[in-house]
C-alpha cells in the first residue's frame, strides 16, 4: 500500500495553511513507500522484510520530516522570521532540510557539520545558499553540536535554534506522520521496528507510536562502532557522549551491534539485487533488523532506507 503523494487541504493543519501556499515544496515531504526487501527469503523463510523509501522526500532523506516540523512550528509560534537566520548542527542530512526548507521559505540558513560529512551532502548544502561551517572530524558529531551552540549563544538575537537534540517537534514529526504511515500501509501487522539514534528523532518517535497500536511489538536500536563509525548514528555508550534529550531509550528493547563493513555490505546487495541505491544508515539498518530476524526465526521486521546512495560517493561505500 502507498499513500497520496501529498497531504490534502484538511490534513494540513490551520497555522500551517498560509506556508504551504507559499512554498508548495513543503507538500511533498511525507507519504513515502514502503518496499518488502527480499535478500533474505531463502535464508530466513518465515520472516518478512520491509522499508520506508525515505529517499523520495525532496531533500532525498528522511530528515525533511522533523525539520520542516520545527520549522513551521517556530514560523508559527513567531520563533522564526524576517532577520533571523536558522542555525543548528548536523551530519549532513538534516542540513540539506534546513538548506532546502530555509530557501523555499525565505530564511538564511547556517549549518555546523563534521568534516568528514560526505562531499556531496555539503555540495548540496551550499547549493541552496546556505552558509557551512565544519569541525573537527576526529570529535565527532558533538563537536558540531558543541559549535553551533557556541554561535547562538554568542548571538541569540541573530539565529532561531532549532535544536534538533532538544526539539520534541522533531520525534512528533516521527509520531504523527512516519509512523502512522507505517502502520496504515502495514496494517498493524508488524513485529519489529528497527532504526538507529541520530538526534534520536526516528526511534523515538516511532517507537512510542507503534507501541501504542501494537501490543508486543518490539523496537531494536542498532549501535554502531565509535570510530569511523556510520554517518548520522551516534554510539551513545562511549565516555563522554551526548546523549539527545528527546532520546527515549525506554522504547529500545534490544541494540544490535553493526560496522561500518556491514553496513556496505548491505547497501552493496541492495543495490545489486534489488536495484534500490541506499546511504549506508540504510545498509546498517538492515543488517540490525536480518540478526534480530535470525534470532526469532519469525515476524515481520520494518525499517528505515533513510538517504540516498549518491550521497556517499566520495565516501568508502562505493569503492
Amino acid at each position: 500500500m502507498v499513500s497520496s503523494l501529498a497531504p490534502s487541504a484538511e490534513k494540513i493543519p490551520a497555522r500551517f495553511r498560509s506556508y504551504f501556499e507559499k512554498a508548495p515544496l513543503l507538500a511533498l515531504v511525507g507519504n513515502t513507500p514502503i518496499v518488502e526487501v527480499t535478500l533474505f527469503k531463502k535464508e530466513l523463510p518465515r520472516c518478512k522484510f520491509l522499508a520506508k523509501v525515505e529517499s523520495v522526500n525532496p531533500g532525498g532523506s528522511i530528515k525533511d520530516r522533523p525539520v520542516r516540523r520545527m520549522l513551521l512550528e517556530a514560523l508559527s509560534e513567531g520563533k522564526l522570521g524576517p532577520g533571523k537566520t536558522i542555525i543548528d548542527s548536523s551530519s549532513g542530512n538534516a542540513g540539506i532540510a534546513y538548506a532546502m526548507l530555509g530557501a523555499a521559505l525565505g530564511q538564511p540558513v547556517e549549518l555546523v557539520v563534521p568534516g568528514n560529512a560526505s562531499l556531496e551532502r555539503k555540495k548540496r548544502i551550499k547549493a541552496h545558499g546556505a552558509r557551512l561551517v565544519e569541525t573537527d572530524p576526529i570529535e565527532g558529531y558533538d563537536a558540531a553540536l558543541r559549535e553551533a551552540h557556541r554561535r547562538y549563544d554568542e548571538h541569540p538575537d541573530r539565529y532561531f535554534m532549532p535544536d534538533q537534540y532538544k526539539n520534541s517537534n522533531n520525534w512528533r514529526a516521527h509520531y504523527e506522520e512516519t509512523a502512522a504511515e507505517i502502520l496504515a500501509q502495514t496494517e498493524g501487522k508488524l513485529t519489529h521496528f528497527v532504526a538507529g539514534v541520530g538526534t534520536g528523532g526516528t526511534i523515538t518517535g516511532c517507537g512510542r507510536r507503534l507501541k501504542e497500536a501494537v501490543p508486543g511489538v518490539k523496537v531494536v536500536m542498532v549501535r554502531p562502532d565509535t570510530f569511523p563509525g556510520i554517518e548520522g548514528l551516534k554510539p551513545l555508550d562511549e565516555p563522554g557522549s551526548i546523549i539527545p534529550e528527546i532520546f527515549d531509550s525506554s522504547v529500545v528493547d534490544e541494540k544490535v551491534r553493526v560496522t561500518i563493513e556491514d553496513a556496505y555490505d548491505l547497501c552493496g546487495r541492495i543495490a545489486r539485487e534489488m536495484g534500490l541505491f541506499v546511504g549506508q544508515s540504510s545498509g546498517a539498518y538492515l543488517k540490525a533488523a536480518y540478526e534480530a530476524a535470525k534470532a526469532e526465526g519469525s515476524g515481520t521486521f520494518v525499517t528505515i532506507f533513510s538517504d540516498l546512495g549518491e550521497r556517499y560517493f566520495s565516501t568508502r561505500l562505493w569503492d
